[in-house]
């Protein structure tokens, strides 16, 4: 079958019980016009630990359906928040990403 999909993102919420959100940013060139165009979209993964915090950046995998909308889990905390980092940055999402 078909490998798995891998994302790397910034965590929006950790509010829920072993539930993170994942914000995900997509750079994608426009086909006839060229423009760089930025679009990010938000996913529920499963941490089962709980070790991802608010503002960490972290890597998530495609798994089977775990509930209604969650289909993705934590692989690993890429990089932990600093307690004045909590402002999620986007400048600092594209630094990441390269």
């Amino acid at each position: 079958m078909g490998e798995r999909k891998e994302f790397t993102g910034t965590v929006v919420s950790d509010k829920m019980q072993k539930t993170v959100i994942v914000k995900v940013l997509r750079i994608s060139k426009h086909p006839k016009y060229s423009r760089i165009m930025k679009s990010y979209n938000k996913f529920k993964a499963h941490d089962e630990k709980g070790a991802a915090k608010l503002g960490d950046i972290v890597r998530i995998e495609e798994t089977r359906p775990l509930s209604k909308d969650k289909h993705f889990r934590v692989l690993e905390v890429i990089k932990k928040a600093e307690a004045s980092d909590i402002q999620i940055d986007e400048e600092q999402i594209l630094k990441e990403i390269k």
